[in-house]
C-alpha cells in the first residue's frame, strides 16, 4: 500500500513538472505574438558590423536551416542530447557507487 502511495506522489510531482514545462514554453509565446526571439549569434553580428561596418565573414556555414525554427529545434535537440548523455553518466557513476558500496 505504502509503494502505491509512494508511486502516486511521484506520478502527481511528474505532472506538475509536465504542466510548468509546457506552461513555461507556451506563455510567452501567448503574450508575445509578434516578438522576435533571436539569438546572440544574431546580437553579435550587428555589434561586429556597428564597430567594424567592412568587416568580411571568414567563415560560412556548411548548411544553412531553412528557417530560424529549424535552427532553434536542431539547437534545442542538441542540448537535450547533451544534457541526456551527462545526466547518463553522472547516474550511472552514482549506480555504480552505490553497488560498490553495497558489495563491501
Amino acid at each position: 500500500m505504502h509503494v502505491q502511495t509512494k508511486n502516486n506522489n511521484l506520478l502527481k510531482k511528474n505532472l506538475i513538472l509536465a504542466f510548468l514545462v509546457v506552461a513555461i514554453t507556451v506563455v510567452p509565446m501567448l503574450f508575445l505574438k509578434h516578438a522576435e526571439f533571436g539569438g546572440s549569434d544574431d546580437q553579435a553580428e550587428k555589434a561586429i558590423t556597428q564597430i567594424k561596418p567592412n568587416y568580411k565573414q571568414w567563415a560560412s556555414p556548411v548548411w544553412q536551416p531553412p528557417s530560424s525554427e529549424i535552427e532553434s529545434l536542431l539547437f534545442a535537440l542538441q542540448a537535450a542530447v547533451g544534457s541526456g548523455v551527462v545526466c547518463y553518466y553522472f547516474g550511472y557513476m552514482k549506480g555504480k557507487s552505490k553497488k560498490d558500496g553495497s558489495e563491501k
